[in-house]
């Protein structure tokens, strides 16, 4: 009898979980291409025929059919076969990968097929996957449920699963695939991942460089080398890909700086013993060092001069050369063609290279071109955002002539609307004609609406909580609705509004406001607890409209009408607080001041104001480059029972200093002028003619590094206590004095602030730091009558009504040898007050601050360091926000 056994690796049925062998994966950098499956052992070659097949006979198949398995092979019934074509049909069984085992008995040509399928897969299973998450894996992975087992395929998969982690610059990890045997030849896959540690950059080592150092040459690349204060950057972790582009890096640092020759012989990255880190080493050759030669403009174009253009060339024969210097005049030459309407002008630098004198002369030749006309502006992407709304943006029309700094200048205005995703371009595709071109501009909306319920806590008003409903494209047709209630200790206010941006699709924008606002303001006590003084409702609505001068400039115009009621508590405030004394209930100047007794009242104010912008921004939403200057004037008296002219001056401009460094100044100020007569208060002492609630305030957040209207104005109030002479001193409790903050006719402010970028990790988080240093002041009042010595306020112990003292600490009727019989109890001690801060003095404070888009809400914290003040300034080092909008 001939036998041709051909063994094959099975897997033990006995065994619950099996490693799949000769598949556990090793780190992807050592993978060499998948080895093949091992092909079925070959029988020894026979000379002749051994016989001719008498039957056919499959056995051990479970899901086919014995048809089925017979058509993979080429034997036949009343065929010839020989060993070669036995092991023919072996190798075609296998080649299918439907089968684990195959074996051909020959009993004399009563051929016998024996196969064990492979299993079906019931499940595939990921362990060990923090790093990645399984919506990641799965999609890579061509396994799936219901398919049959091969183990190829597990190969593959195993392959895939390992890029992904490369991908993700962890080189040490490994995949160990394992089957679990279950019932009815089905499996399990499991594939056990070891994620390992993300691979970083241990040391980068440059090899031929003289002329600059390894660090400076370092400072160029974007891989950077793992360190402990590099903890947020993504640029020490390995990636070959990174490799190829800083080369190019270390390319272009040499050419600015002249070296033309330079090359980079080689890059190779080696993995440390460990598998944790890599090395990489550069080889470098930098060559000579050559200057400017004779740098002109030739221009076949009729409208452009190259004479002219040659004078206005950054480079200068003599000067070293500069590759970066070059493409950038290249790039000034087509924008000043696309100025003149030549959009596809061809600008090719003509390089004349001389080794002997190391000198590179160049040619800039601009090759004729026809002037080019707009022939169609499309708009792709936008699903909810009407197309109007992003074509009246376009500073260009169908049929205008083109013109490259109007394409930037709409791409500008597009990005400002905040309702796409930012690094918006429009591109520049050729028409119908060469003097046609098509404005293509590719969107991707983001999300316009904010829906935010919060509660935080904030260190201007302690317990917040708001909530809030913005649509800033309203029905896509860039319209903005937004209503909001919020609640604190010290403040309340609902308020409703609407901005059309363009009225009726004219270039007017129309927009309305109507709010109620309750502010409980507060003084501090010793600079750290707090208690509320005056209340202040408003009650009122805004009409908004504005309107376009030129491309920057526009004017905005407004009425607001406010109905504004001041109080304070009677209990506290009051000299008869229920009424029911001899005098009327009034408010008492030795318990709250002259200066918030003038306050209380109701008053209307009806105001007409405008503002005039300029405005050059590239975002006004986040904006690196331009600036933008603001004046308003507000006028109340057209009605009303208030009188004044505001005017206010503001303005900011911004640089972007490379590498996302953005750096910002800003300033603003203004001034309040009463239109009002004298005014007097109850004892008719001239007071201020600008109410306290319209004046302005200074601190934080204005100014950082000071207290929430830590600047200006201020009486504080001293209480006195009997030393151990018994003599009366200011006290040093905690209740040993009271700050009232006056506010002011005039104020400034500046900022200058630097905004610092970290790696991409960081600002997938949200995180954004700053340095700045702040500077301003607010002053001008009239000096308010202080109360320099007070013996103190006694109460009425029937009726509660309020007396000054009659001597230090003693009321009036005091019996000294029996308290019970007095008639009056001492409410508020003995205490003397002082005018500070009315000076514009600066106050300059400097620090840092971090925003935050965390989990649980915007945060903003800033440290910041009072460096200059003025007596009575109250200053504060940290301040925070968490749950509402900064």
């Amino acid at each position: 009898m001939m036998s041709s056994n051909r063994q094959r690796p099975v897997v033990a049925a006995l065994l619950a979980t099996t490693m799949i062998a000769g598949l556990s994966a090793v780190p992807a950098y050592a993978q060499q291409s998948a080895p093949a499956p091992a092909a079925p052992p070959v029988a020894a070659p026979a000379a002749a025929p051994a016989g001719t097949v008498r039957s056919l006979t499959v056995s051990g198949q479970q899901r086919l059919e014995p048809d089925t398995v017979l058509s993979y092979t080429k034997l036949r019934l009343g065929q010839p076969f020989t060993q070669e074509s036995l092991d023919q049909a072996l190798r075609d069984l296998y080649e299918t990968e439907l089968f684990a085992d195959v074996q051909i008995r020959n009993d004399n040509g009563a051929l016998t097929i024996e196969v064990k399928e492979n299993p079906v897969i019931n499940r595939i299973v990921l362990e060990g996957n923090k790093r990645l998450k399984e919506e990641k894996i799965r999609p890579e992975i061509k396994l799936a449920p219901r398919q049959i087992y091969t183990r190829s395929k597990v190969r593959a998969d195993v392959a895939r699963i390992i890029e992904l982690y490369r991908r993700q610059g962890r080189f040490a990890a490994t995949v160990e695939p394992k089957m679990v045997q279950l019932d009815q030849n089905r499996v399990d896959i499991v594939f056990e991942i070891s994620e390992g540690p993300k691979s970083k950059v241990r040391q980068i080592n440059i090899i031929g460089n003289e002329k600059f150092g390894d660090g400076e040459l370092r400072s160029q690349m974007v891989t950077k080398q793992s360190r402990w204060f590099r903890i947020f950057s993504s640029g020490t972790s390995y990636d070959p890909d990174r490799l190829a582009y800083d080369q190019q890096k270390l390319r272009q640092f040499y050419l600015t700086e002249g070296y033309a020759d330079f090359r980079v012989t080689s890059a190779v990255a080696e993995l440390t013993p460990d598998k944790q880190d890599f090395i990489i080493t550069y080889v470098v050759e930098e060559g000579d060092r050559y200057k400017f030669g004779d740098v002109k403009v030739e221009s076949d174009i009729r409208d452009l001069s190259g004479d002219s253009l040659t004078k206005m060339l950054p480079m200068k024969k003599g000067a070293w050369y500069n590759a970066k210097q070059v493409e950038d005049t290249v790039d000034t030459l087509s924008e000043t063609a696309g100025l003149f309407g030549y959009a596809f002008a061809d600008v090719q630098p003509d390089f004349q290279r001389d080794k002997d004198t190391l000198t590179m002369g160049i040619n800039f030749r601009i090759a004729n071109a026809p002037r080019v006309y707009v022939e169609r502006v499309d708009i792709n992407g936008n699903t909810l955002t009407q197309d109007k709304v992003v074509r009246r943006e376009f500073r260009l029309a169908e049929g205008d002539a083109f013109n490259s700094f109007l394409v930037k200048r709409s791409k500008d205005r597009i990005n400002s609307l905040g309702f796409f995703q930012e690094k918006l371009e429009v591109e520049q595709k050729p028409g119908s004609a060469p003097d046609r071109i098509v404005l293509e501009t590719n969107v991707q909306e983001k999300s316009t609406g904010e829906l935010s319920l919060s509660a935080g806590f904030s260190s201007l008003e302690r317990f917040i909580v708001s909530a809030s409903i913005t649509q800033r494209n309203f029905r896509g047709k860039g319209q903005e609705l937004r209503t909001s209630v919020n609640w604190s200790s010290y403040s309340k206010s609902v308020e409703l509004g609407f901005t059309e941006p363009y009225f009726m699709d004219k270039n007017i924008a129309l927009g309305g406001d109507i709010y109620r606002r309750d502010l409980n303001s507060f003084r501090y006590l010793n600079n750290n607890d707090r208690d509320t003084t005056y209340e202040q409702t408003t009650t009122g609505f805004q009409i908004r409209a504005g309107v376009p001068i030129t491309e920057y400039m526009s004017l905005a115009l407004r009425y607001s009408l406010n109905l504004d009621d001041v109080t304070l508590d009677k209990d506290t405030y009051y000299s008869d607080p229920d009424g029911s004394g001899p005098s009327q209930s009034q408010c008492d100047p030795l318990l709250a001041g002259r200066y918030l007794c003038d306050a209380i009242g109701k008053r209307t104010t009806s105001s007409i104001g405008y503002s005039l912008i300029y405005d050059t921004r590239d975002n006004r939403i986040r904006p690196t480059r331009g600036h933008n200057i603001v004046l308003s004037q507000d006028f109340a008296g057209l009605g009303g029972s208030v009188k004044y002219v505001r005017t206010r001056l503001n303005g900011s401009k911004y640089w972007p200093l490379g590498g996302g460094f953005i750096f910002s100044l800003s300033g603003e100020g203004g001034y309040i002028h009463s239109l009002e007569g004298e005014r007097r208060d109850a004892s008719g002492d001239l007071v201020d003619k600008v109410r306290l609630t319209d004046r302005f305030f200074l601190g934080e957040p204005q100014i950082r590094g000071f207290d929430i209207r830590g600047i200006g104005p201020r009486v504080k109030r001293f209480y006195l206590t009997k030393d151990a002479d018994g003599n009366y001193v200011r006290g040093s409790g905690s209740n040993s004095v009271s700050d009232d903050a006056l506010g002011g006719k005039i104020y400034y402010m500046a900022r200058a602030e630097v905004e610092i970028p970290l790696g991409s990790g960081a600002r997938e988080m949200g995180l954004r730091p700053s340095i700045f240093v702040d500077a301003g002041a607010v002053a001008g009042l009239k000096n308010p009558s202080v109360i320099s010595h007070s013996p103190g306020v006694c109460a009425n112990n029937t009726t509660g009504a309020r007396t000054p003292a009659v001597s230090d600490g003693v009321c009036p009727g005091d019996n000294i040898t029996d308290p019970t019989q007095n008639t009056h109890s001492l409410l508020i001690g003995p205490f003397e007050e002082e005018y500070l801060g009315d000076t514009l003095k600066p106050r300059v404070s400097v620090g840092f601050g971090v925003n935050w888009n965390s989990p649980f809400g915007p945060f903003r914290i800033d440290i910041a360091k009072a460096l200059l003040k003025e007596p009575g300034d109250d200053t504060k080092l940290i301040t925070f926000n968490v749950g509402t909008q900064f």
